[in-house]
């Protein structure tokens, strides 16, 4: 199926069936403060949303994608040669045990989240895209912090109910310097989701950031979130 992204400065297929890609990739592409000539590495990349955002954001930055389910890894694959994007690279494999290349200056992901005891997807493709396994996000901020350079960023965007665990997983990462960014739904509501960076050897103190609104009482995105979903606007943290 296809489709676009940032107001259609990105290509972006998806299958017809299975994990839909939703805001949360984007804006956590809008989070990472490459520069061009930087590399990057990303967890479970899916269809590729994440890398093809950032890339166009921040052209000639380098990135690597990594995603265990083949037939996804072929289509974020397809989404990368769709963009001419040659700088970017899809790797089909597990993070827990694949070993990327060289060192990176920032490290992503979109961990999946539901709770492991939940109700599963019948839908075998979504169940794996969002279920969440005991020790997932320790094991993830592991192996996304081990090829980072000195001072490179991790960030995760994840629930905001899985933010202790994480916050904890980022420690033992040795990733410090931990910036939390709250997504408020609307003003005045709860946030569900969180963007969490850390800084390899990272010592600063804790900061909680104030956040931003992405809906309007209307429904419609605020102009802040409609800069970033729909023009490529940075996300500062």
């Amino acid at each position: 199926m296809t489709g676009a992204l940032l107001g259609g400065r990105v290509r972006h297929a998806q299958a017809a069936g299975g994990h839909r890609t939703g805001i949360e990739p984007v804006l956590l592409a809008a989070s990472i403060p490459a520069r061009p000539g930087e590399r990057v590495l990303e967890g479970g990349t899916g269809s590729g949303a994440a890398l093809l955002c950032l890339a166009a954001r921040v052209p000639g930055v380098a990135g690597v994608g990594i995603e265990r389910d083949a037939a996804a890894a072929e289509l974020a694959g397809a989404n990368v040669a769709a963009n001419h994007l040659s700088n970017v690279q899809i790797v089909t494999g597990d993070l827990a045990v694949l070993a990327p290349e060289g060192a990176f200056d920032h490290a992503l992901a979109n961990p999946p989240w539901h709770d492991a005891a939940g109700t599963a997807s019948p839908d075998m493709g979504k169940e794996a895209a969002k279920r969440a396994e005991a020790g997932l996000f320790a094991l993830w901020a592991w192996r996304l912090a081990g090829p980072l350079r000195h001072r490179g960023t991790l960030t995760f965007v994840v629930a905001a109910g899985e933010l202790p665990t994480c916050l904890a997983a980022f420690g033992a990462a040795g990733c410090g310097s931990l910036s939390v960014l709250p997504l408020w739904p609307r003003a005045g509501v709860a946030a569900k989701l969180v963007i969490l960076r850390g800084v390899k050897g990272g010592r600063a103190p804790f900061r909680l950031l104030p956040g931003l609104v992405l809906h309007e009482g209307s429904g419609a995105f605020t102009a802040q979130a409609d800069a970033i979903l729909r023009d490529g606007a940075a996300l500062p943290l």
